[in-house]
């Protein structure tokens, strides 16, 4: 950085006087401006102050704005030649330092400065501090803290010039010198270069810290393939350093470059600090001579890495592959080719190949891949026999490498110095390896370190022990036992080894039949001859012991392995207890039977041959002598007096203590038998305390099927106890045992419990066998028996009945537990409940019924019978009477019915001819004639005739006589009958005209009675023809049949009727065919006879006005008539008996 500039000129003009500025703005020095322009500026300010001569002094005044000017122009002037100056002086002063004593200072001169120019730089803080130099630099010393003040002079034949400026620490920077390569090495083995280079601490006498930064280029292309920082400290004197770098290329295959250069880093300097320049570059060559072409050769890499070969040919490469695989060429210098391998996996033993192929030549190498040892895993020393010392470990991780690239091993002990190669063995035993090491004599303390190594790396794992707490001794032989006495033996054996410093410490295992092995420890003084014994005490006599024997120190680290098994029978002594003994009367009384059992083999102490047995009362004592062991049973007849029994078990060696027990049987009270079921083979029984009881309680049990006395075993138990569990080899599930519970008090014994039990409850294995007492039509009553105890297997808990309708001959009932609806089923838990009344059964009907009884155990089989219930004779009954009697009411029902309807059945299945003399009106449906005033039902009277009248008669038909009939009507006939014409013949059928009041509704809301007139029946009808009609009014068509009364006024007189027609259609009564032919207008409706229109309308047959005929013409068109049916509504239709 460039120091800055003296601060006496004015900062607005001259700028800021710190700092770097370039030339044409930089102002010049501060003396040489005052010396060249005082004398320029008076004469400026003086001729600006005094006018020409010969002008007045007020008159040449100039104005202000001129002055101004002025001043302006003179600055202008001022400012020039300042930078006439400038141009000629020394100017960005640059100081650098490379060891922090001497700064290297130097500056910038303008282009057209002379060569001859000599310069004087001068420090004013300092006495002769000024120097003189012919070049534009100058090495001064370094500076103390804070700014200086540096004068530049230079002098030349034509001009001189000088500059001032500011110096501190701060705009000095720090460049160290490049540093010098000594040494660059190549290892081809390895690929590694070796760098090797002088910090030269010496130039600099502080202590920093520096930063190298290394490069390592590659080909003639310098192409960059390692860039590197190294980290030291100067320490004021000159130090090698060396640095290491392995290339991921052959170092044969190109030629590889290095360069390097340094940073210091000074904490006290202040000023700018920066990289040095780069050293030299040293290059190390590939061999290009070699005959070897591929490169590297049988190397060993690491499984998974990166892997370049390279191929040195003068010849074009074709291709490369490792293995199977084509892979793709580098190029490098010439024909040099290269490959690259990534992730390179395990090689087979013999290794992997890679191959180059040219045009005439194959070119190769071999590869192992494998890994680097592992640490050696589970170290373990140990000694058996203080002789010599065996270190065992697990390789870890295998390395894939085989032959002379395999792992080695070497123990070293660091205490004694030596150590111990591992002398490889093809297949170690349980992959685990094994050195041995001989015990350096008075020496405890071991420090072991195991190395491995192999091509790829190593690895090490230490142990530190004292050999005297790790003895795992060798497995004891010669191992013998013999007799002290009948409870003691001595143990004898021979341990290998040297433990005359230590003691031992062996166990003895010890085992008998039916008993827990048992374990001691016994402390041994160790021997130099290797021979042990020991004596075990406290067994038992006439007992087969089976021993073992081991050994460690006592400090411990390991046992040895158990010695071999020795049994040995130890001798005889005397029973140390009696028999377990107990006493029953036979079944009559009068014997007493004594039962014993065999001592167990611990309390025999040997082998039993005989019991002695005796009964001691105040009148008498028997004994029984010699009774041989087989036999635990002795009957002796005795009386009713107290006795006490004595029983003596004898062996080879004496006699036991005596067993003694009495006879007596105290009373005891009426007990209630109680239940009690085992659980695992056996029961669990419980009492209370009774304090009278002075020596034990016994509990005997025995089959319940067995005949008395009842007596499979006994068992005793303290008087202080009120429990005990119950446990034989005879027990059996599903079979009932009794168990009573007596207690021992100084007269004899008292029962005191009466127990029936299992050990565990089976199902039943058969049905109860159960029978029909009574079937009756609605119930069945079942009676069954118990089952035997035998049989039962359990306590009996319940039966379960089962029924449902079923016939023999089907299937048997399925799924009685699954719940189906249809089977009916009863459970019974009233033991004492032996019958079953099945009710609400259906009378002959067949029933299916199963029984099943049930324990705790299980459901037993079932028992089956099919029974049909009896005939229901009240339902017989009532199946007869119930059709009689409805068919008898039917009957009834019926005769009633035919007496009241006997005319409408004569009329309906035996009609009479019909009687004109007793001609009635149909009766109408009622609906017809329902709903209007003007309709009126047409009663019919009795029409008896009284005059026929032929007016005219023609040739063809006969002649037939007149009969008068004198009536109202026929009367107006006559009188009418001029109008007609003279060749219309009418027979009229005139009825006597009969007045008669009808009551109905209309004709009372009228005010008076309606009359009813009865006009003739005539063979041809024709109505009257109305006065307005006059004489042309046509005739209405001819019709036959029985014509309509007419609904007449009072008052006025019937007209006249006239009829005309064949003969041949007026023949016949003919009923009234269909109702629905019948026309329902009333005269007075539109539809009348006064109507214009051609249908011609009489109204409703029921109507007193009507003129329709009731029975209308028979010809081939008209409906049939069905009046004269049977109808079941007419049968119940109430009809007068008229």
């Amino acid at each position: 950085m460039a120091p800055g500039y003296c601060q006496d000129a004015p900062a607005g003009l001259w700028g800021s006087g710190r700092g770097k500025v370039t030339p044409a703005t930089a102002p010049p020095p501060c003396g040489q401006f005052r010396t060249n322009s005082i004398a320029l500026i008076m004469d400026v300010r003086l001729a600006l102050r005094w006018p020409p001569w010969g002008m007045s002094k007020k008159r040449m005044k100039p104005p202000a704005s001129v002055r101004w000017l002025l001043s302006t122009l003179a600055l202008c002037y001022l400012m020039n030649q300042a930078d006439g100056q400038k141009r000629g002086s020394p100017r960005e002063l640059k100081c650098v330092t490379n060891n922090f004593d001497i700064w290297d200072c130097s500056w910038k001169m303008p282009s057209g400065t002379s060569h001859g120019t000599q310069y004087e730089i001068c420090i004013e803080d300092r006495s002769h501090s000024c120097y003189h130099s012919e070049k534009a630099n100058v090495k001064i010393p370094a500076l103390s803290t804070g700014d200086h003040i540096l004068t530049i002079s230079s002098h030349s034949d034509l001009e001189s010039s000088r500059s001032r400026f500011t110096l501190n620490e701060k705009d000095v920077s720090l460049i160290p010198d490049p540093p010098e390569i000594l040494n660059v090495s190549a290892d081809f083995s390895t690929s590694t270069l070796s760098l090797q280079w002088n910090d030269r601490g010496s130039t600099t006498p502080r202590r920093s810290a520096v930063t190298w930064e290394i490069k390592v280029l590659r080909k003639e292309s310098m192409e960059l393939v390692k860039s590197a920082t190294y980290n030291t400290t100067l320490s004021g004197r000159d130090k090698l350093h060396h640095w290491n770098w392995t290339s991921d290329m052959p170092l044969e295959c190109v030629t590889h470059f290095v360069t390097i250069r340094r940073y210091i880093d000074d904490l006290h300097f202040s000023g700018h600090k920066e990289w040095s320049d780069w050293s030299p570059v040293k290059n190390v060559s590939g061999i290009s001579d070699s005959p070897t072409k591929v490169f590297p050769q049988d190397r060993v890499v690491l499984i998974g890495s990166d892997v370049t070969f390279c191929c040195v040919s003068k010849e074009k490469v074709l291709s490369a592959q490792i293995g199977q695989t084509i892979c793709p060429l580098i190029h490098l210098d010439g024909e040099n080719v290269a490959i690259k391998i990534h992730n390179i996996s395990a090689s087979a033993n013999s290794g992997t190949n890679v191959v180059f192929t040219t045009e005439d030549n194959i070119f190769g190498t071999v590869i192992f891949a494998g890994y680097p040892p592992d640490v050696p895993q589970k170290l373990n020393c140990e000694t058996h026999d203080l002789r010599e010392i065996a270190c065992t470990w697990s390789p870890g991780r295998a390395t894939s490498l085989v032959g002379p690239r395999n792992t080695s091993y070497t123990l070293s002990e660091s205490f004694s110095g030596k150590y111990v190669k591992f002398k490889r063995v093809e297949a170690p035993i349980n992959e685990s390896y094994q050195l041995l090491f001989q015990v350096v004599p008075s020496q405890e303390i071991y420090n072991f370190t195991l190395k491995a190594r192999n091509p790829l790396g190593r690895s090490e794992t230490a142990l530190s022990l004292n050999i005297t707490e790790r003895v795992h001794p060798h497995t004891p032989t010669s191992f013998k036992v013999k007799d002290v006495n009948s409870t003691a033996v001595r143990l004898t054996w021979r341990l290998p080894g040297s433990f005359a410093k230590i003691n031992l410490l062996c166990q003895v295992k010890i085992n008998k039949p039916n008993s827990v092995q048992e374990l001691r420890n016994v402390k041994i003084k160790g021997v130099e001859n290797s021979s042990y014994l020991v004596v075990v005490d406290n067994l038992n006599p006439y007992t087969i012991y089976s021993f073992w024997i081991r050994c460690s120190t006592e400090t411990f680290w390991k046992w040895s392995k158990w010695s071999n098994e020795k049994q040995h029978l130890t001798t005889e002594a005397i029973p140390s207890k009696g028999p377990d003994t107990w006493r029953e009367w036979s079944s009559d009384g009068k014997n007493l039977i004594i039962y014993w059992k065999p001592l167990p083999i611990n309390e025999a102490n040997g082998k039993i041959l005989s019991y002695n047995v005796s009964c001691s009362s105040e009148e008498e004592t028997q004994s029984l002598s010699e009774i041989p062991d087989p036999q635990h049973k002795a009957e002796m007849q005795l009386g009713r007096h107290d006795y006490i029994i004595s029983v003596v078990a004898r062996n080879s060696v004496g006699s036991s203590p005596p067993s003694r027990i009495a006879s007596m049987e105290l009373p005891h009270d009426n007990l209630q038998v109680e239940q009690a079921v085992g659980m695992g083979g056996r029961i669990f029984l419980t009492w209370r305390q009774d304090p009278s009881v002075t020596c034990d309680y016994v509990i005997k049990w025995c089959n319940s099927s067995r005949s008395q006395p009842c007596l499979m075993d006994w068992k005793k138990v303290p008087s202080a106890n009120n429990e005990t569990v119950i446990e034989s080899d005879q027990f059996r599930p599903g079979v009932r045992y009794n168990f009573f519970l007596y207690g021992c008090k100084n007269q004899g014994y008292q029962l005191l419990r009466s127990i029936i039990g299992y050990v565990e409850e089976l199902a039943p294995i058969v049905a109860p066998n159960f029978t029909v007492e009574d079937t009756s039509a609605d119930s069945i009553l079942v009676k069954w028996e118990d089952i035997p105890v035998e049989e039962l297997r359990g306590f009996l808990r319940g039966y379960l009945f089962y029924f449902e309708k079923g016939e023999r001959d089907t299937s048997k009932m399925r799924s009685l537990e699954s719940g189906r609806s249809d089977i009916k089923v009863k459970n019974i838990t009233d033991l004492s409940q032996k019958t079953l009344r099945i009710a609400d059964l259906q009378g002959k009907t067949s029933y299916h019924l199963v029984l099943r009884a049930y324990t705790d155990g299980g459901m037993g089989p079932e028992k089956s019978m099919y029974v049909v219930t009896k005939e229901n004779s009240v339902g017989l009954i009532i199946a007869i009477l119930i059709p009689v009697a409805v068919a008898v009411s039917v009957g009834v029902v019926t005769s009633v019915l035919c007496y009241r309807k006997r005319e409408w059945i004569k009329e309906t299945f035996y009609p009479d001819i019909p009687n004109p003399e007793n001609c009635k009106a149909l009766q109408f449906q009622k609906s017809i004639c329902e709903g209007s005033s003007a309709l009126k039902t047409l009663e019919m009277n009795p029409c008896t005739p009284n005059n026929i009248e032929v007016l005219e008669s023609r040739s063809t038909i006969p002649k037939i006589e007149d009969t008068e009939i004198i009536s109202p009507v026929a009367e107006r006939t006559e009188e009418s009958s001029e109008a007609e014409p003279e060749n219309h013949v009418v027979v009229s059928y005139c009825p006597p005209i009969i007045e008669e009041d009808i009551p109905t509704p209309a004709a009372e809301e009228a005010g008076g009675p309606a009359q009813v007139i009865y006009i003739d029946v005539q063979s041809m009808y024709q109505p009257q023809a109305r006065p307005e009609e006059g004489p042309d009014a046509e005739p209405a068509p001819p019709g036959a049949g029985y014509k309509p009364q007419m609904r007449l006024p009072v008052s006025p007189a019937v007209g006249e009727l006239v009829l005309e027609g064949d003969l041949d259609k007026t023949a016949g009564y003919r009923p009234q065919a269909s109702v629905n032919t019948w026309n329902l207008v009333s005269p007075d409706s539109p539809r009348s006879t006064d109507s214009t229109s051609e249908v011609v309308s009489f109204g409703s047959p029921c109507s007193i006005n009507s003129r329709q005929f009731l029975i209308p013409p028979k010809d081939e068109d008209s409906p049939k008539s069905g009046g004269g049916g049977w109808s079941f509504t007419n049968f119940f239709q109430n009809k007068p008996n008229d």
